[in-house]
């Protein structure tokens, strides 16, 4: 696994065998059992758990908290103080927003009918997929169980309760579908519109 903690500010990852680096900021907290892509940057005050996977040239924001066997493609970007729970995959080239939560559990309680403290048997952890390339905007919060679909843009401040189809913009509480958008950022009038300019735009 190649990370480790070097340096100062700003500069680049260091270069060992040919392979650059991860850079760990070293206020961020990064499992051992974490596997961190080559040129991800891990900002201030980030914590990483175990078993998480990072890939490529990604960057992790200050105060972002990404839990334990969550996946994550290259080239993510994850910004300040957003929360990724246990449960999540994150395909390559998607943006992720400030504040953004990301849920892994439809029916929360602290205790069980009995009083009891609910333990992890007496869950069930929803799955939740972001597709390539879809970008989360600021404040918003997908509710677990839900596929943000390929270049889709969920809408700063959104609540995401349902999927979310492929170069969807959706908006709200609850999160509806209000157009739609090519990869390049294009308004389109429908679906099939966007799919044919992003493929325009490559």
């Amino acid at each position: 696994m190649n990370h480790r903690r070097p340096f100062d500010g700003d500069a680049a990852p260091e270069t060992i065998r040919g392979y650059r680096m991860a850079f760990i900021h070293p206020t961020a907290e990064v499992s051992p059992q974490a596997e961190i892509g080559e040129g991800t940057r891990v900002w201030h005050g980030a914590q990483i758990r175990e078993r998480a996977r990072l890939g490529k040239g990604c960057i992790v924001g200050k105060n972002v908290y990404i839990d334990f066997e969550v996946v994550i493609g290259d080239h993510v970007k994850i910004q300040n103080n957003s929360s990724l729970y246990h449960g999540l995959t994150v395909e390559d080239g998607v943006f992720i927003g400030p504040h953004v939560v990301i849920t892994n559990d439809r029916i929360p309680r602290a205790i069980n009918p009995d009083g009891s403290l609910k333990g992890a048997a007496d869950w069930v952890v929803g799955r939740t997929l972001i597709r390539r390339g879809a970008s989360i905007g600021a404040g918003a919060i997908i509710v677990t169980g839900v596929t943000v679909g390929e270049w889709a843009l969920c809408g700063a401040g959104a609540v995401v309760t349902r999927d979310v189809p492929a170069h969807a913009i959706v908006a709200g509480n609850p999160a509806r579908v209000i157009g739609y958008i090519s990869a390049g950022g294009v308004r389109c009038a429908t679906q099939e519109e966007a799919i044919e300019r992003t493929a325009q735009e490559r």
